[in-house]
């Protein structure tokens, strides 16, 4: 007794496994993460030291150097991805190897922060301890922006820190993180003059304040029963109180403070980021949420808990979404949900008008079994509903109809005949059991390599491998199980018992036995025919259009600003709000929002940020549909390269996948700055002299221009005057030197003490700045202990590649696609002459699709060794699987031509489309040359077997490939899916025929099967 007999005879054990599927399935949707990609590990941290004072030479060699040396110990280091030298900051960012998964990085990072503690001592003296930043996993998918016309800084703070500690309380709500914050100073504006007549040092102010504002334990006294806490007075109260602190004069008379200093509370002059959302300053308040949450719920309590906060937002303030990842969730699951039901009723109409009302209706009714469960076993193993794994529901649903199309199709047949339903359940499955499950077991393997690719493409798309495994092996369980009771229930004869009638009388299969027989006869032509068709394809493959990861669905693009380096971030600021003023003016645009000095808050998991620099700024423009993006983005284009023509702007969309600015990127590493630079330039000339190039640079920018005072070290020594106290007298003079701290409740604001206004606007003052000598006593001139100025030119940034000094060159294309640019460009820039000792490597979109598909390619050989050897077991054999794999190339004819004829790029998801494709082609080729074999083996002609077993499994296999052919129409709209679509659809089409025509004329040639009776060849080996 076999499965589909005990099914039938045995009802409700399979009804208790229907129940279980729908009911599991019901329960599992309701519950289920929802996101809008998949989550996926990013793998990176960054070290961070701070040296005031030092060149970007001397960060990379005196920090830099260290902390890479420090990194490259540990062995979970993949390579140091990327290292940024700049005057006082050294910027290191660390990959860690694919192997590696979320909960591996704890004790990673842990690891990382002991190795940088064990090199502390080779920091030089005024290098503060490096910082290990380990958040980049962190995403705030609800980002927001509040800003309010004439409120403060503070007033923003106070009511977004009021929020924050409400929304903290949601639950599912992790983190929340407030961005843009203007750092509150007390300045201490000192006349030059004044202190030099008085003979007061800054030192002295310095010593005074830090002393005054400390909090001192005072102790305690008993005082009868009592022990009180002593707590003298004498802590500022506020700002303007400092001025009550008296300092004393070289005369040693007591001054009080604020006789010779104009005191006031202040946001810092020159800070380090702006936030502005519609042209209006704002901060940012950026909410994550708890892994495995289901994200629109989560932001549906999150807006229920603002919706009650909003009585308590000041009025003029305005609390917006930049963006809202639980909408932009919802809007995705609930298209994609769409998407599979109307790929579910495609399937089931298809299914109803070439099966028949009843066939139809019962493998319609096990498709959706099928789907239910498998959203079971989703909920059950934490597999989220997302972009992959919904299309990789939709991409199965072709093949979760094979199993049970075979089944009905034999049992159908049989019961017509006038066969009990019972023998002819038990008969169907006995044939079909072991070739369909052989075909269910290829068409999984067939996706093995993106379920264990360990790259970041492999980790976010690896959800499609595990859907596939747990739906195609669900649909083999209800095939053989649940499908026969159905038939057995439903399915009637059509004839009486032993009445013979030819199930295949119709037409369609008259037409195919003619072709088939054609094929037969002139098997040597039809053979060559496709060779040549399979060479031409080959060669038509190299016109196909080549990419990597397309663009996001969501109708939102970036404007990067990038001014030449060096540059005020006021003035950065300035072209920005210009620039995003231009673009709220264009028919389309909804809103703008600004981060400039930096970038945004990651508030999607694939969002890609830069480094900190006053001379950048992003974005984020959103638009009312995607659509109207190419408009606006031709008019801010042109915006950009007329109005501010100095700037160097990038504009890109918001990707699907990973991916980075540049696609295009040519690496040279070596020793020598100036080398570099000169390679860097030759390449960035042959970029631009390519019309198809544009945003040519390099990532060490300009070299920027630098004050250097000449400092007289005899003359300073015998003033006592160093070049330490040089420095601090000239960072007074300007930018204010910090003398103490104003503690105000939890705001703690630096006391910075500078020279007054007039004294600060012209740079040539700078002689006349006061430096405090110890042996005079008193204040002289700078003029006295330098020689003279002088204005130099230095690299503002250094940067490196795994322990390699390196300068990237980079392009993007005026078109979609990299390649055909890269094409043109790789040859020239190769043929650079490089000096000994430098080297060149290439980044960008090709490195990225190297990598993914070197990860992907490595794993498929055993994939494809294992489908090899199940495809051997299953036969027995060694004939019959060479002719499954002689067919499996020819595959490329259809994806050529697909591609090709409707201009679809092939891109990763094209790549996993022909991975399918060639599952599905297995598959199918395995249950009709099974079906030869039984027949031939049952003592029919090879001939005629050949030709019986191609009309009998005509039908299934037309259907499978219908069935998936046309339940891929809901992706074509699809800007993630589309070329995978394409690729499927119509390779599967012309894979249909290589089934058909092609699997029965290799069988025939193997076999040397004639039209004559070969008795003899009863068991074909």
């Amino acid at each position: 007794m076999n499965i589909g007999e005990y099914s039938v005879k045995t009802p409700v054990i399979s009804w208790l496994l229907v129940v279980i599927l729908l009911g599991g399935g019901i329960w599992g949707f309701q519950g289920m993460g929802r996101l809008e990609d998949p989550a996926f590990t990013v793998k990176l941290a960054k070290v961070i030291t701070l040296y005031p004072g030092a060149s970007a030479r001397q960060v990379q060699d005196e920090v830099t150097y260290h902390v890479e040396e420090a990194i490259q110990l540990m062995e979970q280091v993949k390579w140091i991805k990327k290292s940024i030298s700049r005057p006082g900051l050294s910027d290191v960012t660390i990959e860690f190897k694919d192997k590696y998964r979320g909960k591996d990085f704890p004790g990673i990072y842990d690891e990382l922060r002991r190795k940088i503690a064990d090199m502390l001592h080779k920091l030089p003296p005024g290098a503060q301890p490096p910082v290990v930043v380990d958040s980049f996993a962190d995403v705030y998918g609800v980002y927001l922006a509040l800003s309010g016309e004439g409120y403060s800084w503070r007033d923003l703070w106070d009511t977004a820190d009021y929020l924050k500690k409400e929304l903290v309380l949601v639950p599912g709500v992790r983190k929340i993180v407030i961005d843009g914050k203007q750092q509150e100073v007390a300045y201490l504006e000192l006349s030059r003059a004044r202190l030099g007549e008085l003979g007061i040092s800054l030192a002295g102010i310095r010593n005074v304040l830090q002393s005054q504002n400390i909090a001192a334990d005072a102790g305690n006294v008993d005082v009868g029963d009592e022990y009180l806490r002593i707590w003298p007075t004498g802590e500022s109260v506020s700002v303007q109180s400092i001025g009550d602190v008296l300092v004393s004069s070289a005369d040693k008379r007591l001054v009080r403070l604020g006789d010779i200093a104009e005191i006031h509370r202040a946001y810092v002059d020159v800070p380090t980021k702006y936030y502005y959302h519609k042209g209006k300053p704002a901060l940012t308040i950026g909410i994550s949420m708890q892994a495995g949450k289901n994200v629109v719920e989560v932001g549906e309590a999150i807006g229920r808990r603002l919706a009650g906060l909003e009585a308590n937002i000041p009025v003029g303030m305005q609390l917006e979404a930049i963006y809202d990842q639980p909408q932009e969730v919802d809007k995705s699951v609930n298209g994609f949900v769409v998407s599979v039901a109307q790929a579910v009723l495609i399937v089931l109409v298809v299914l109803l008008l070439f099966m028949g009302l009843r066939v139809g209706m019962i493998i319609g009714a096990v498709l959706l079994i099928t789907v239910a469960g498998t959203l079971f076993i989703m909920a059950i193993y934490g597999i989220e509903l997302q972009r992959i794994s919904l299309g990789a529901l939709i991409i199965a649903l072709g093949m979760l109809v094979d199993n049970a199309i075979v089944v009905a199709e034999g049992m159908l047949i049989r019961i017509n005949a006038g066969m009990d339903p019972v023998r002819a359940a038990s008969e169907t499955v006995s044939k079909t059991i072991w070739a369909l499950l052989g075909g269910t077991v290829i068409g999984i393997l067939a996706f093995a390599g993106i379920g264990f690719s360990q790259d970041a493409t492999g980790e976010f798309a690896n959800s499609l491998f595990y859907v596939i495994l747990i739906s195609l092996t669900l649909s083999w369980i209800t095939g053989i199980s649940t499908t026969p009771l159905l038939c057995a229930l439903l399915l009637k004869p059509g004839k009486a018992a032993g009445q013979e009638t030819d199930a295949y009388a119709a037409a369609p299969f008259r037409i195919y036995r003619g072709l088939a027989s054609t094929a037969l006869r002139f098997r040597w032509v039809t053979v060559v025919t496709v060779g040549g068709l399979f060479v031409l394809s080959l060669w038509g493959f190299g016109f196909v259009k080549q990419a990597f990861f397309p663009n996001s669905n969501t109708p939102l693009f970036f404007v990067d600003v990038w001014e030449p380096e060096g540059t005020d971030i006021r003035k950065t600021r300035e072209d920005t709000l210009r620039v995003s003023e231009y673009l709220r003016g264009l028919e389309g645009v909804t809103q703008t929002s600004s981060a400039i000095g930096g970038p945004h808050q990651r508030f999607t998991l694939v969002y890609d940020t830069k480094d900190t620099t006053s001379a950048y700024a992003q974005i984020i423009v959103q638009t009312e549909t995607r659509e109207q993006i190419d408009q606006v983005w031709e008019q801010v284009e042109a915006f950009l390269r007329e109005e501010l023509y100095w700037t160097d702007p990038i504009l890109k969309r918001m990707l699907i996948g990973p991916g980075r600015d540049s696609k295009i990127e040519a690496r040279f590493h070596g020793p020598d700055p100036e080398v570099l630079r000169t390679l860097s330039e030759q390449a960035k000339a042959l970029m631009r002299a390519d019309p198809g190039s544009k945003e040519v640079r390099d990532d060490w920018r300009e070299p920027v221009k630098v004050l250097r005072p000449l400092f007289n070290e005899q003359v300073g020594r015998q003033l006592g005057i160093t070049r330490v106290d040089l420095a601090n007298a000239l960072q007074y003079a300007f930018d204010g030197t910090r003398v103490g701290l104003y503690r105000d409740g939890e705001r703690m604001l630096p006391i910075l003490a500078r020279a007054m206004a007039e004294e600060r606007a012209d740079v040539t003052n700078i002689q006349d700045i006061q430096v405090w000598s110890p042996v005079l006593e008193r204040a002289i001139p700078v003029a006295q202990v330098v020689s003279g100025f002088e204005i130099q030119w230095e690299n503002q940034v250094i940067g490196g590649r795994d322990r390699m000094q390196t300068i990237i060159a980079s392009a993007n294309p005026r078109g979609p696609l990299a390649a055909p640019l890269f094409a043109r460009l790789r040859p020239q820039i190769e043929a650079i002459e490089l000096p000994p000792g430098y080297s060149l490597t290439w980044g960008g979109e090709y490195e990225d699709q190297t990598n993914a598909q070197g990860s992907l390619f490595g794993v498929l050989p055993p994939s494809f060794i294992a489908m090899i050897l199940v495809s051997i077991l299953l036969f027995g054999k060694l004939r019959q699987p060479l002719i499954i794999w002689l067919t499996v190339p020819l595959a490329v004819i259809g994806i050529t031509a697909g591609l090709l004829g409707l201009d679809a790029s092939f891109d990763f998801m094209s790549l996993l489309g022909a991975l399918s494709l060639i599952g599905l082609l297995i598959k199918n080729a395995i249950v009709l040359i099974e079906e030869i074999d039984q027949q031939i083996a049952a003592g029919k002609a090879p001939h005629a077997a050949i030709l019986d077993s191609g009309v009998s499994r005509m039908r299934p296999v037309i259907l499978a490939a219908g069935t998936t052919i046309l339940g891929l129409i809901p992706l074509l709209p699809d800007v993630f899916f589309v070329n995978m679509a394409i690729t499927m659809m119509v390779g599967l089409g012309f894979a249909t025929l290589l089934i058909l025509i092609v699997v029965p004329t290799l069988y025939a040639i193997l076999f040397k099967a004639n039209n004559k009776p070969q008795p003899g060849l009863s068991n074909p080996e």
